[in-house]
């Protein structure tokens, strides 16, 4: 049994963590919340004073942190967290990233970069703070839009559009590859982590299946019973920031207001396309290496199941 802090306990993918933490009816659970969360201990955090959020932290074992990177100007909050863990003598950090291996091309991204070199500058001269990246790719549940797939985690609307079967990619980016990980995959392995008695890996990349755009697109007609309408959009125009398609995918994750969704749609949208093409949802694969056991849920069993008796 470890103890557990859970910082950002509100977010989609933090519930899911959470319910699958609890699940295992063996780890000592505190979340560093404003509410209270049914069947585990939480505690009201002041995210802008680290001795208090030190104080919190006092015999705890692991932090995983969800904090959003894009609500947290200059990233305090979880640099606080952080200097806080030190000081408390946590043994192991989690940082928000829980999404690609790069954020090139996705500024909302900034964040997790700086919390990155935050972290690498703390253990630049020893280990301080054992921590890893955890890195799942596209969680394969936002290609279920609009029907869900989890129990928390809301179906965002991707340029990977399998309900109206559509697709928008940079032009040349067919045989580009991207990761597709379950959430459940990610809970999975996240619970794994927390128990695991080797020292946790730098770079946390999770595979749960890989795949190029031009093969997904193939799945998708194959799942979906139909051909796909694929619009291959001019990278020279997408680092511009001007998407010429005939349709965009809504920014509407639940940390971003309907004004803010209507706003960044097509920033969102020209920069998650530049960033796939060069690579940011192709992650390594640590956690496969570390628990050789575990088999993880591929894209086209997944999504057949998903998408069965779903009108055309």
């Amino acid at each position: 049994m470890v103890k557990i802090a859970i910082a950002g306990a509100s977010g989609n993918v933090a519930q899911e963590i959470l319910d699958g933490l609890v699940a295992q009816k063996k780890h000592e659970i505190l979340l560093l919340s404003r509410k209270d969360a049914r069947a585990v201990a939480w505690v009201k955090a002041n995210y802008d004073d680290a001795a208090q959020l030190a104080e919190i932290l006092q015999g705890v074992d692991t932090v995983l942190s969800f904090i959003v990177a894009h609500s947290d100007p200059g990233s305090v909050a979880q640099k606080n967290l952080i200097d806080a863990a030190v000081q408390a003598g946590v043994r192991r950090f989690a940082p928000s990233e829980w999404t690609g291996s790069s954020f090139d091309y996705m500024p909302w991204y900034a964040g997790k970069l700086e919390i990155r070199e935050y972290l690498k500058e703390l253990n630049k001269d020893e280990k301080i703070l054992e921590y890893t990246l955890f890195q799942p790719g596209l969680f394969m549940n936002y290609l279920t839009n609009p029907y869900t797939s989890t129990k928390h985690v809301h179906p965002i609307e991707t340029p990977i559009d399998f309900g109206r079967r559509r697709i928008l990619m940079v032009e040349g980016s067919d045989g580009v590859c991207i990761n597709l990980t379950t959430v459940e995959d990610l809970v999975s392995v996240v619970v794994r982590a927390v128990e695991y008695e080797g020292e946790w890996p730098l770079v946390g990349g999770i595979k749960g299946d890989e795949i190029t755009i031009g093969n997904l697109i193939k799945l998708g007609e194959r799942v979906r019973g139909g051909p796909f309408s694929v619009e291959r959009l001019n990278a020279g125009d997408l680092r511009a920031g001007v998407v010429r398609s005939s349709w965009l995918p809504k920014a509407d994750h639940p940390s971003i207001s309907p004004e803010e969704s209507q706003v960044l749609a097509a920033s969102f949208t020209a920069g998650m396309l530049m960033g796939i093409s060069v690579g940011a949802l192709s992650v390594s694969d640590e956690w496969n290496r570390l628990l050789p056991d575990y088999e993880f849920i591929k894209a086209e069993g997944f999504l057949t199941e998903a998408w069965s008796g779903r009108p055309e």
